[in-house]
């Protein structure tokens, strides 16, 4: 992520997907950006000074209330793309406020 932009990422994160911040070691925690969780997954976003976002490569995170979750993203005006083609899984792509690509699939 970019530098000082950690509010963003906790409104993202935490307030739109749910998460919960983690807190980072003190020796790590001076270098900035965030960790969160959910379950037994962990994203933990680091500090880049000349930030570029990851457009392919992406996590995908398996949403219990897929439905729901999607709804309140495209009320908070994030676009969800839904995405056809692998035949029985219902998913699709948004990006996080720094533009990086994450799926997310139906449980």
């Amino acid at each position: 992520m970019p530098p000082a932009r950690e509010y963003e990422a906790r409104q993202f994160f935490c307030g739109l997907l749910g998460m919960k911040e983690l807190p980072k070691p003190p020796e790590l925690a001076k270098r900035g950006g965030c960790w969160f969780a959910s379950g037994d997954v962990q994203i933990h976003l680091g500090i880049e000074k000349d930030f570029r976002p990851a457009k392919k490569a992406h996590p995908a995170l398996v949403c219990t209330d897929y439905d729901a979750l999607t709804e309140g993203l495209q009320e908070a005006g994030i676009e969800t793309i839904a995405d056809e083609n692998n035949p029985g899984v219902t998913r699709c792509y948004i990006c996080d406020p720094f533009g990086n690509r994450l799926e997310l699939i139906r449980a």
